[in-house]
């Protein structure tokens, strides 16, 4: 938006050094974009090119060390233009600015609430014809989308939970016994794992896993609906940033990386396809699922990826991979629960891939997988930080892997940002 609005009204933009993550922004100028944050504040960049030149009518009102037209104001059009990204968590007063355009430049009123939500979703959904099939993995969208679902319509919702072999350590299980026990829900359970694994042997691009893990689930769904139903809808947990990283938003936006529950639909998909919070964040589905009254252990549930493990295991899918990431990530879930962590980091988990290290065990050199861990810090997923955990914990965290798991030889830990990398591996 910034770059269009400068070459739009006659400026000039060039490429430029890239610049991702922290950049300090310093306020130029007064004005009503950037009234009440300072003389200076941190703020999130992502870009690969700069304003050369303003346009005629505008001034700067912001720069950092590498854009030296970072923030620019059209006081008498109310046109502003800025090179960060104020809606991050990572930029400071970042809701401040967004207020001040919405609030008090555009006038907007404050009436969008999470309760408003649920009434206007239940309402729409109420209206919908035929049966619905939901397809529930245990976390909290595909849980809150049954239960918006279910407020609507009750009976004509059956939820198909999938175990695919690509689950955390003892998932499958957990996930049977939470909906069993706490939702009044039709629900059904299908061991699907040999077909899944099947299907990835070989497979190694990050890409091609995630269409043939979404085919699978559909292709499943599909057989399901054909076996139980009739069924006119599959419904899925898809959020808006799941919209935007998959490329199919309302705008011209890059494929980052498909997602199951949008980009692994196929063309002879027979079911129509409902999506009751397509236009949330993580954070607002939180809250109606608080709203809603879904248990607080399932409410802090870190993030899992639709396809599973087949992303945090890098190149084939094989068992012993599999095996070494659902131990490990379990034992960086269990550090994190011990020392207090867990509910103050968005994601935490452990991948392999078909790197390996020497080790010593005992007298002897051993040649072993290396285990990266990542952890992060996030609001929405469109952006996140690596945590600062405190050596002590990684120690523990390390200690433990290469104890527990034979085929470990050496523990990492990601220090990367999204961007430039993205929260998954793959």
């Amino acid at each position: 938006g910034h770059q269009l609005i400068v070459d739009n009204f006659g400026g000039k933009v060039k490429r430029s050094n890239k610049e991702y993550g922290h950049s300090n922004l310093t306020i130029d100028n007064n004005s009503s974009l950037l009234g009440g944050v300072g003389d200076s504040l941190r703020a999130w960049m992502s870009h690969g090119d700069e304003a050369e030149k303003i346009p005629d009518d505008f001034q700067i009102i912001g720069h950092t060390e590498r854009s030296h037209a970072a923030a620019i104001a059209n006081e008498k059009q109310s046109i502003y233009g800025i090179q960060f990204h104020p809606e991050v968590v990572h930029t400071e007063n970042g809701i401040k600015i967004l207020k001040n355009f919405v609030l008090n430049i555009c006038g907007a009123k404050q009436e969008w609430t999470m309760e408003g939500f649920i009434e206007k979703s239940v309402s729409e959904i109420s209206k919908i014809d035929g049966n619905v099939l939901c397809g529930v993995s245990g976390g909290i969208d595909s849980t809150v989308a049954a239960l918006l679902i279910h407020k609507a319509i009750g009976n004509r919702l059956k939820c198909v939970f999938v175990d695919n072999g690509l689950l955390r350590l003892d998932e499958e299980h957990e996930i049977e016994k939470m909906f069993k026990e706490n939702f009044v829900v039709n629900f059904t359970a299908i061991n699907a794992k040999k077909r899944f694994l099947d299907k990835l042997i070989g497979v190694t691009d990050p890409e091609k896993k995630r269409k043939i893990v979404g085919e699978e689930f559909v292709r499943i769904f599909t057989e399901f609906a054909e076996e139980n139903g009739p069924f006119k809808w599959l419904a899925q947990g898809t959020l808006y940033p799941d919209v935007i990283e998959s490329g199919v938003s309302k705008g011209p936006a890059a494929v980052i990386k498909t997602h199951h529950n949008v980009g692994g639909l196929p063309d002879w998909l027979k079911l129509e396809v409902l999506e009751p919070l397509r236009d949330l964040y993580k954070d607002e589905v939180r809250k109606v699922a608080a709203i809603l009254g879904v248990p607080k252990k399932l409410l802090m549930r870190h993030p899992f990826p639709g396809p599973g493990l087949a992303v945090r295991v890098i190149g084939d899918v094989t068992e012993k991979k599999l095996n070494i990431a659902k131990i490990a990530s379990k034992i960086v879930e269990e550090e994190l629960e011990l020392s207090g962590w867990y509910d103050k980091v968005w994601q935490a988990y452990a991948a392999v891939g078909d790197d390996k290290a020497v080790g010593v065990v005992g007298d002897e050199r051993k040649y072993g997988n290396i285990v990266m861990i990542r952890v992060v810090e996030s609001i929405d997923a469109m952006t996140a930080d690596w945590t600062r955990l405190p050596h002590d914990i990684l120690a523990k965290i390390s200690n433990r892997i290469t104890n527990e798991i034979d085929e470990v030889t050496w523990v990492s830990y990601v220090i990367s940002s999204k961007p430039p990398a993205t929260i998954e591996p793959q």
